[in-house]
């Protein structure tokens, strides 16, 4: 057989001379991807130009916090052996230990031990309620001639030798002012006048240091934000939140305990003149109670004046439609001017610590004006939340249904954000109330036994006691600088007869709280820490740069307060010096305030936020004054209890 024939083909393209054909260039595959684009319909087109335009969009705005998350990489890098020596900004820790299970504690307590008074000074001031010793004074024509004195000497800097003023971001904050004696009270070479008469001479002067700074603070509030709720004093403005001057109120019964006579009447007179309760206007029932309603009651317990409780009648009365809910469990919103309530417009839930973190100021209010309405509506409130079911061995979720009265979101808790003040007001009322409401103890110490359970763990290397949360069985080493208000509550339960273990959980509980602001480079706890678990050499906290900010928050000077009263330790008084010198250097404010800032971990450039809190007066510096006080008479703790805002309010007795 032969083989087929092969036939051999050629193929043979002729184009007209000029006509297009492929020719693999770059003109023309440039020509070819523009037919297929203009071949796509409108609609896919526009599709693909979206994603494009958003992807960009996402890249601009995650590249900062790329940077930032690069250089924390590589400072961690730089320091990861850096605990192979002496670190210098860890301060000894004494090792805590964590009490054992307690025994289940019954309901008849001891009476505490009294609070040792100093002996009565003779020269007193204010109503009955409450007479303190003053400190003496500069008066106020001497103090701005040595403010404007000082303002020279500083603008004169470079020839003087001084420090001069640090610029952030156009900010002119001064670093390290106002925690010295003043320039006449100590010469150079002249021997220390504290250190020469002891102690009470120095609190003395750490006292006067606060006053000072108060005023400078309230200087800077009455030149650019009278009126106003908040200080903006850097761009010195002011911001706007319910327009009712929260700073003002809040820092009424500051300026009364620390003896600021003069600040204190021209306060009271915008308060008689001006505070009006019928703006249409959206108010939180929380904030509005804690900071206005509990800073009348309290200025009025303090000073006897009926214009504070006619105030706080007023915006109590106002805030009752809040209530006006289908489970009683209170609205977040109230508007003062129309006299209604709402959730917010993103949910039906309230947080279960605004709803239980109102009780101290009505039950006062109710107990001042004789009108039980007020407790009423907040001790329901507490009766409702003590029977519900989703509690953790005594801890409660974050969220309550207005609707169904339910917890919701369940299986997360914390005693950071919206729930910290739960636990706080649940000793205070029983205390408030002349320690007869066992409910409200059961639930305390029940609460206490299941932080200890499930959120106390120590941290690696140094073995500070700390209390993280739990999500769903998880859980996470992270700590809230709100959750520092708990050294404080457990000395205070411990000194009312609760338990005196609770006592050694505070005490490891501050040394931790003060580790937050010793072991960050500006001496200024961030607002969120992570512990190290891991054993390896390194540090105990840790902070994610979303959590560097510092809001000149009272929570840690609040503990230390309780701890010193109790203990009379003076490394308390130390560590809050410590604190306060910090917030001097890296916080004040040169023209008057003082603001917080968003980077503790950089002491060049902390990056100052240009907004003073209104519970900086209202609180921390409150705290202060009463830190380093050696008169314990001074807002007698068996005698008074403090709102979660530094007011104090008169604990009932029996008649």
């Amino acid at each position: 057989m032969y083989p087929p024939t092969r036939k051999d083909f050629i193929s043979l393209t002729l184009t007209e001379q000029g006509s297009r054909s492929y020719n693999n260039s770059k003109n023309w595959r440039r020509k070819s991807c523009w037919r297929k684009w203009k071949q796509l319909s409108r609609l896919q087109r526009s599709l693909i130009l979206f994603l494009l335009a958003f992807l960009l969009v996402c890249a601009l705005a995650t590249y900062p916090n790329l940077a930032e998350h690069w250089r924390a990489l590589t400072e961690r890098s730089v320091q990861e052996e850096w605990s192979a020596v002496d670190i210098p900004e860890l301060k000894p820790v004494n090792p805590a230990v964590i009490p054992e299970q307690e025994r289940k504690i019954g309901l008849v307590f001891p009476e505490p031990p009294p609070q040792k008074p100093k002996k009565a000074p003779s020269n007193k001031r204010g109503p009955p309620v409450l007479q303190h010793r003053l400190m003496k004074r500069e008066n106020a024509s001497e103090t701005q001639v040595k403010e404007r004195e000082r303002e020279g000497q500083a603008a004169n800097g470079e020839e003087e030798g001084e420090k001069s003023l640090v610029s952030w971001r156009g900010a002119m904050i001064e670093p390290e002012r106002g925690t010295e004696p003043q320039p006449s009270a100590k010469e150079e070479g002249a021997p220390d006048p504290a250190a020469q008469e002891g102690p009470a001479a120095a609190a003395h002067e750490r006292q006067k240091a606060v006053v000072e700074a108060f005023q400078h603070a309230w200087k800077g509030y009455k030149e650019f934000a009278w009126g106003q709720d908040e200080l903006k004093p850097i761009s010195k403005s002011y911001g706007t939140w319910f327009g009712l001057g929260l700073t003002l109120v809040d820092a009424l019964d500051t300026m009364w305990i620390i003896g600021l006579k003069e600040e204190f009447e021209e306060a009271k007179k915008w308060v008689a003149t001006d505070l009006q309760f019928t703006k249409n206007v959206d108010v939180n029932l929380f904030e509005s109670t804690i900071r206005i309603l509990g800073g009348l009651l309290s200025t009025y317990h303090l000073t006897g004046e009926d214009i504070f409780l006619e105030k706080a009648k007023d915006i109590g009365t106002r805030l009752m439609p809040a209530f006006n809910t289908p489970s009683k469990i209170p609205y977040s919103d109230v508007n003062l001017g129309r006299g209604t309530a709402h959730p917010p417009r993103w949910t039906s839930d309230s947080t279960v610590a605004e709803v239980t973190s109102i009780q101290l100021e009505f039950r006062d209010l109710s107990q001042t004006t004789g009108d039980s309405q007020y407790q009423k509506v907040v001790d329901g409130v507490m009766k409702h939340v003590h029977g519900l079911a989703g509690k953790h061995d005594g801890l409660v979720p974050m969220f309550i249904n207005t609707n169904n009265g339910q917890f919701s979101h369940l299986g997360v808790f914390t005693l950071g954000a919206r729930a910290d003040s739960y636990y706080e007001y649940l000793l205070k009322q029983w205390i408030q109330g002349g320690k007869k409401e066992t409910e409200l103890l059961e639930d305390y110490v029940q609460a206490i036994e299941g932080v200890k359970k499930h959120l106390l763990r120590k941290s690696q290397p140094s073995q500070l006691t700390f209390v993280g949360e739990l999500a769903h069985n998880n859980f996470s080493p992270k700590m809230d600088h709100l959750v520092c208000f708990l050294p404080g509550t457990l000395a205070l339960g411990a000194h009312h007869g609760v338990s005196s273990e609770h006592m050694e959980l505070a005490k490891a509980l501050m040394e931790t709280c003060y580790q937050m602001y010793a072991q960050i480079e500006t001496g200024l706890s961030p607002e969120i820490v992570h512990f190290n678990l891991i054993p390896r050499h390194g540090r105990d906290v840790e902070v994610k740069p979303a959590d560097r900010h510092n809001l000149l928050r009272p929570e840690t000077v609040e503990s230390l307060f309780y701890l010193y009263r109790f203990t009379r330790d003076k490394k308390y008084q130390d560590w809050g010096w410590e604190i306060f010198q910090n917030f001097n250097k890296y916080t004040r404010v040169s023209t008057g305030g003082y603001t917080s800032i968003s980077n503790v971990r950089n002491p060049d450039n902390p990056d100052p936020r240009d907004k003073m809190e209104s519970f900086f007066l209202g609180e921390t510096l409150k705290y202060f004054y009463l830190l380093f006080s050696e008169d314990f008479d001074l807002i007698n703790l068996d005698k008074f209890v403090f709102n979660t805002e530094a007011h104090p309010l008169p604990i009932w007795t029996s008649s």
